[in-house]
C-alpha cells in the first residue's frame, strides 16, 4: 500500500514537473520568437517597444521669403499662435472662471461671448477656438497675455504674412495650408508658379530615451535634414509700387471705377517695376473675389493707344507720309461708317495732325489706303499682339482678334473690335522705347538658396522680336511727344495729352478712350469708357514705360474723362523718374545745356568730413547722416551723377533727421533706404512737410511720412479723347 502511494506521488510529480518544463520551454521559445522580430496579434513587439523608447521631434523650416528688387520683404513666414484653453480640473492650470475668460477673449478673437462660453463648457480636457483662434499674430498674443488668464496656452506655428498688405497682391498671390502635411502651398501668383522653389523641407530627429525621458548616451540619432525654401527676388521696385498703389487707391476713392490697371516697366530690359489692378485684395485676409490678374489675363478693347503701333507699322513699312492729308469726320467702308470722336471732324488735316488729335478716320485711311490690312495684321503679329507675352506669372491669356470683316480690321487700327491685354501693350511699347527691339516682360529676377547664398535661378532680359527699325521707333517717339506738347494742332483744337506733360522730363505718350461693348452693342455716356494712357520718358532714351487704364469711372459733371488716369500717371511717372535718377535737365540735350556729369566714387570707409568737402568741391550736394567713418552711401559707386545731385552718406554715432523741405521724392527714398525708414508720401512735386522733425534722432524702422507740394506749372487740361453718341471711339 505504501509502495503504491509512493508510485502515485512520483507519477504526479513527474506530470507536474513535465508541465513546468514545457511551460519553461514555451516561454523561452516565445522570447526567441519575439527576439527574431516575429509578430504577435499583428504587432511586431520589438517595433512597438522601440516606438515607446524613442523620441521624435519635427524640425520646422520656413517657406522662402519673397523680396522686391530693392530688398523690401513682400512675403515671409512669421510666428503664429493657436489659442487653447485647459478646462479639466485634473490640471493644476485650468480655466478658473469661464464666464470672465469668455468675456475677456471675445473682443480680441472677434467672437461672441456666448460662443466662447459654449466651448469652455464642453466635457473635455482642453479646447480650441476654431478659425478665430488660429494663426493669431504676436500682437494679439500679447493682448491675451496681458489678461493673465489661467488655463490659457498656445501652440506655436508659422503663417504666411504680406507686410505691404494689398500691394502687388495679384502678382504675389497667396498660400493655403495643405491638410496632409500641414505645409503651405501656393495657389495664386508667384506663390503658385514658384511653389516648388519656395516650399521648405521639414526635418526630424529620432533618438532613444530612458523611462525618465533622458536621451540614452551613445545612441545614434536618426536625423532627417531640414532645408528652408528658396528666397525669390522680384523685379518690382517697392517704392514705385507704393506710389502706384497709393495713386490708384485715391482714384478708387474719388471716382469708384469698375476696374483699373497700372503697369510700370523698364523698356530696355522688360523688367516690371510695378503692377497693380483694382479691385484688389489683401493676401493676409484672403478676401479675393476675382481669381485672375487683370494685367495679364483680361483682354479688352484698348482704344487709341493702339494708334501708336499703327503709325509705327506704317513708318517702318515706308508708307507713312505725315504731311499727306485726308478728310476727317467719317470714313465709309464695307460694313459701316467709321466716325471720329469729334463727329464733324476737323476738316482736311494731315496724318501727323490726325495722330495728335487722335483721329479714328486717320488711322482707318492709313491702314486701308497706305499700309493694307494684311500687312497691318503681320505687324500686329510682329508686335506680339497675337500670342501671350510669356511673362513669368501664371494665368496669362492671349488676345481676341476679330479679323473676319473689313470694318473690324480697320477698327483694330484704333483699338476697337479686337481685344488685347495690358501686358501685350506694355511689351509692344518696349519696341518703341528700345529702338525697335522688343523685350519680353518679366517679374522674377532671381531665386537664391538662403542657406548657401547661391543663386539657383537667374532671369535675364529676353528679346521678344524686332517688329520695327530703330529709325521707325525714333520717328514714332517724336510723334508721341507732339501728343503731349502741341497746344494748337488746328484752330480750336489741342493735342490730347497735354495734361500728362512733366516739364523737364520730355514725356511722350498716347491717350486712349475706348467704348465698352455690352451684349454686342457699344454703351454711351462719358462714364462708360475705358480711359487710358501709354507713356514713356525721356523721349530720346526712354527709361520708363507707364501704362494705366481706368474702366467706367464715376466722373464729375465738369470732368472730361482723362482726370482719373492723369491722377495716377503723373505721380507715378514723377516719382519713378526721380527714383531712377533720371535728372530733369539730363532728359533734355546734355550737349545743348552743357551739364557736366560724372560717375559716383566709392566713399565707404572714408572720413565723413573729408568726403563731404570733396563732393562739395565737385558740385555735388552731400547729405551727411551721422559722423566718423562712412558706412553706406546712395547712390552706389559707379552710378552717373549730375552737378547739383544729392548723395546720402551714412556714418556712425547718433543720426539726426535733415530738413527735407524742397527735396524730391527720389532723394527722400534714398534716405529711407539707407536708414531703414518706412516711407509713405502724399501728393507730388517737392517735400513741404515731414513727420520726423529736422534735428530729431533717426531710429531704424521708424515711419516717415512726407507731404509733397505740386510744382507751380501751367497745367492745361487735355482735350477730351472720347466720342459723342453714335460714334466710334478712339
Amino acid at each position: 500500500m505504501f509502495q503504491r502511494k509512493r508510485t502515485l506521488i512520483s507519477f504526479w510529480a513527474g506530470i507536474v514537473g513535465g508541465l513546468f518544463m514545457l511551460a519553461f520551454f514555451v516561454i523561452i521559445g516565445r522570447f526567441v520568437f519575439i527576439a527574431q522580430g516575429k509578430e504577435i496579434d499583428n504587432h511586431q513587439l520589438l517595433k512597438v517597444g522601440e516606438k515607446q523608447w524613442s523620441q521624435y521631434k519635427v524640425v520646422d523650416e520656413k517657406r522662402g521669403t519673397i523680396y522686391s528688387g530693392n530688398g523690401q520683404i513682400l512675403a515671409e513666414d512669421v510666428p503664429a499662435y493657436t489659442l487653447y484653453a485647459i478646462i479639466s480640473t485634473d490640471s493644476d492650470n485650468h480655466v478658473k472662471n469661464k464666464k470672465k475668460t469668455a468675456a475677456a477673449l471675445a473682443p480680441i478673437l472677434e467672437m461672441k461671448e456666448s460662443d466662447i462660453l459654449k466651448k469652455l463648457n464642453r466635457n473635455a480636457y482642453q479646447v480650441e477656438f476654431g478659425s478665430k483662434g488660429k494663426m493669431l499674430s504676436y500682437a494679439k498674443k500679447k493682448q491675451i497675455d496681458r489678461l493673465k488668464l489661467p488655463g490659457i496656452g498656445y501652440l506655436t506655428e508659422s503663417k504666411r504674412y504680406y507686410p505691404e498688405q494689398s500691394s502687388a497682391a495679384y502678382a504675389l498671390g497667396f498660400t493655403q495650408t495643405n491638410q496632409e502635411n500641414d505645409q503651405q502651398k501656393g495657389v495664386f501668383g508667384v506663390e503658385q508658379s514658384l511653389d516648388q522653389y519656395l516650399t521648405e523641407k521639414d526635418g526630424s530627429v529620432r533618438y532613444y530615451r530612458s523611462l525618465s525621458g533622458v536621451p540614452i548616451p551613445d545612441e545614434t540619432q536618426k536625423v532627417k535634414k531640414a532645408s528652408p525654401g528658396k528666397d525669390v527676388y522680384l523685379t518690382l521696385n517697392s517704392r514705385i509700387q507704393t506710389v502706384l498703389d497709393q495713386a490708384m487707391s485715391r482714384v478708387n476713392k474719388d471716382y469708384k471705377p469698375d476696374s483699373m490697371i497700372g503697369v510700370a516697366a523698364d523698356p530696355k530690359t522688360g523688367k516690371i517695376l510695378a503692377m497693380s489692378s483694382y479691385p484688389t485684395f489683401n493676401p493676409n485676409k484672403r478676401d479675393i473675389k476675382k481669381f485672375s490678374n487683370a494685367s495679364i489675363s483680361d483682354p479688352y478693347e484698348p482704344g487709341s493707344v493702339m494708334k501708336t503701333f499703327t503709325v509705327a507699322s506704317a513708318i517702318d513699312a515706308g508708307v507713312y507720309k505725315g504731311s499727306d492729308t485726308y478728310p476727317s469726320g467719317d470714313y465709309k467702308t464695307s460694313g459701316g461708317t467709321i466716325h471720329d470722336w469729334r463727329r464733324q471732324g476737323w476738316g482736311t488735316i494731315t496724318f501727323d495732325q490726325g495722330f495728335e488729335l487722335s483721329s479714328n478716320v486717320g488711322m482707318s485711311v492709313l491702314t486701308d489706303k497706305y499700309l493694307g490690312v494684311d500687312r497691318f495684321k503681320d505687324y500686329l503679329k510682329r508686335f506680339g499682339f497675337m500670342e501671350k507675352t510669356g511673362i513669368d506669372l501664371p494665368g496669362e491669356r492671349s488676345s481676341v482678334v476679330n479679323w473676319q470683316w473689313k470694318i473690324d480690321k480697320l477698327e483694330a487700327s484704333f483699338g476697337q473690335a479686337s481685344a488685347f491685354t495690358a501686358m501685350q501693350i506694355v511689351q509692344a511699347a518696349t519696341a518703341i522705347g528700345n529702338n525697335g527691339t522688343m523685350m519680353r516682360p518679366y517679374i522674377v529676377d532671381k531665386i537664391v538658396d538662403p542657406a548657401t547664398k547661391q543663386t539657383v535661378l537667374k532671369h535675364h532680359p529676353v528679346v521678344a522680336g524686332h517688329p520695327i527699325s530703330a529709325v521707325a521707333a525714333k520717328q514714332t517717339r517724336a510723334l508721341m511727344r507732339k501728343v503731349i506738347t502741341e497746344k494748337k494742332v488746328v484752330s480750336g483744337s489741342s493735342a490730347t495729352g497735354l495734361a500728362y506733360d512733366l516739364p523737364g522730363y520730355d514725356v511722350i505718350g498716347k491717350t486712349g478712350t475706348a467704348q465698352i461693348s455690352l451684349n454686342g452693342q457699344y454703351m454711351f455716356g462719358k462714364n462708360n469708357y475705358v480711359y487710358s494712357f501709354l507713356g514713356m520718358a525721356p523721349q530720346k532714351d526712354p527709361k520708363l514705360i507707364v501704362y494705366v487704364a481706368v474702366k467706367q469711372p464715376h466722373l464729375k459733371d465738369t470732368d472730361l474723362g482723362a482726370e482719373p488716369v492723369v491722377d495716377i500717371v503723373r505721380p507715378v511717372m514723377t516719382s519713378a523718374l526721380q527714383y531712377l535718377q533720371v535728372d530733369k535737365k539730363a532728359s533734355e540735350s546734355s550737349e545743348k545745356l552743357q551739364i557736366p556729369s560724372q560717375k559716383f566714387a566709392d566713399y565707404t570707409g572714408t572720413d565723413m568730413n573729408e568726403s563731404v568737402q570733396k563732393l562739395k568741391d565737385q558740385g555735388i550736394n552731400p547729405i551727411s547722416i551721422g559722423s566718423g567713418t562712412i558706412q553706406k552711401q546712395l547712390p552706389y559707386a559707379g552710378e552717373q551723377l549730375f552737378t547739383g545731385s544729392k548723395v546720402i552718406l551714412s556714418g556712425v554715432g547718433q543720426k539726426t533727421m535733415p530738413d527735407l523741405t524742397g527735396w524730391t521724392l527720389a532723394d527722400v527714398m534714398k534716405l529711407a533706404d539707407i536708414e531703414n525708414l518706412k516711407l509713405s508720401a502724399k501728393g507730388e512735386g517737392f517735400v513741404a512737410e515731414q513727420s520726423i522733425a529736422a534735428g530729431a534722432v533717426i531710429k531704424s524702422g521708424s515711419a516717415l511720412h512726407v507731404t509733397m507740394q505740386a510744382e507751380k506749372t501751367n497745367k492745361t487740361a487735355s482735350h477730351p479723347d472720347h466720342s459723342s453718341p453714335n460714334t466710334k471711339n478712339p
